[in-house]
């Protein structure tokens, strides 16, 4: 192996080398990710820099991305130089594989970022929503309650007031009109 790695030209020695090199920490990233490593300690750093605190976001400049983008490089100008291409026309070739690389790992790990649900409970979202009383809610806002509501597609039971004139009882129907600044909602009799 080593002197047939000898025997190469440069051009054809540099080429193997970055794809060599590209292909085996895009590897160890790939293995990284499939175990839950994800790389923190290697990629958070860049990435942080460029991020921030928004979010995942569209990283075009990645440490993961630039590992692919090295690894595509080589091992398209090693086709190039197989098929007996120019010097000239293998760096192009490999320069725009290599981008194209890049630009479809930066849309793939961006459009998986959006899969992720923060499970953060917004309670505007339950605005207008109907549910049912779970406990007792005292007339007038006289003692809090419970309801049980659909909010962000998910079942919940939620502190509730309500300024009808008689108490709501369990298995009214009710319909959120307000929530109030410390996140109780109000609501009313559905069917008066």
């Amino acid at each position: 192996m080593m002197e047939w790695y000898a025997g190469l030209e440069l051009f054809p020695k540099v080429y193997w080398s970055i794809a060599l090199i590209g292909s085996v920490v895009m590897i160890v990233f790939l293995l990284l990710t499939l175990i839950g490593g994800d790389a923190d300690g290697i990629d958070g750093d860049v990435d942080a820099e460029i991020e921030g605190d928004s979010g995942i976001g569209f990283q075009f400049l990645s440490i993961k991305n630039l590992s692919g983008f090295f690894a595509i490089f080589g091992w398209a100008g090693i086709a190039c130089i197989e098929a007996g291409f120019s010097n000239i026309a293998t760096i192009i070739i490999s320069v725009i594989c290599g981008l194209l690389m890049m630009v479809a790992m930066a849309a793939l790990f961006y459009y998986l970022s959006k899969l992720q649900s923060s499970g953060t409970l917004h309670l505007k979202n339950a605005l207008n929503q109907v549910g049912e009383v779970y406990l007792t809610i005292g007339a007038n806002r006289s003692s809090i309650g419970k309801v049980s509501i659909t909010v962000q597609e998910s079942l919940r039971e939620l502190e509730a007031l309500t300024d009808e004139a008689v108490d709501l009882k369990q298995g009214n129907v009710v319909k959120v009109s307000d929530i109030t600044d410390n996140g109780i909602l109000i609501v009313e009799l559905l069917n008066k």
